[in-house]
């Protein structure tokens, strides 16, 4: 047993309080292909216990869940959430950017758009708010490994470059590869054509 040295445990799930479950569990579906390993209504045993109504254990890898999803029908949404503490985003990575690009396309199609894209140098992400309003990212990795994408942002400013996926895709499409994507991104060659202002709502 360690008792002397800080082990490095890695994030394994988070937990949601909604009052929209089935809103939730179907957009997360949709959006990262997570599927239900568990759904169950509290009893009426667990009535003094339990402050949710129901819960589900949603998963989208081998993982027996990476979200859970607490129902608690009394919940209404919170009109000044930026000026409370709490959790800003939580986010998920794509393989590829092609595969980002993909799924950009995808969401597209089901109605569910971005809102907000940009390339950070690090990696670029795309950012989504769910039926409860919580911001999450998908994104891939600019420098398609770890360690010299940790490099980089050890050693470069931090960096912001908006991007209009359909600008992006357009160049994929043209031959343009994704490192070439990324350069291009930092120049800002793939900036909105109508700004956006992450202050409103980040």
């Amino acid at each position: 047993m360690n008792t002397e040295i800080t082990v490095h445990p890695k994030l394994q799930h988070y937990g949601l309080t909604t009052a929209n479950l089935d809103a939730m569990i179907e957009w997360y579906r949709k959006v990262l292909g997570m599927t239900v390993n568990h759904r169950s209504a509290r009893t009426a045993g667990a009535q003094n216990r339990a402050p949710f109504s129901a819960l589900a254990f949603i998963s989208n890898d081998e993982v027996h869940h990476r979200i859970v999803l607490f129902e608690i029908p009394e919940l209404v949404a919170d009109p000044d959430k930026r000026r409370h503490a709490g959790l800003q985003h939580v986010a998920f990575e794509c393989a590829t950017l092609d595969d980002l690009l993909g799924t950009y396309t995808r969401l597209k199609g089901l109605g569910i758009l971005p809102l907000w894209a940009a390339d950070h140098g690090v990696g670029t992400s795309f950012y989504y708010t769910d039926p409860d309003q919580n911001n999450v990212e998908l994104n891939v990795n600019n420098y398609g490994e770890e360690w010299t994408a940790t490099e980089y942002m050890k050693t470069a400013p931090p960096m912001v470059a908006p991007v209009d996926p359909e600008k992006m895709i357009a160049a994929r499409q043209a031959g343009a590869s994704p490192w070439e994507l990324h350069e291009r991104a930092l120049a800002g060659e793939f900036a909105p054509t109508k700004p956006f202002d992450p202050r409103t709502r980040f």
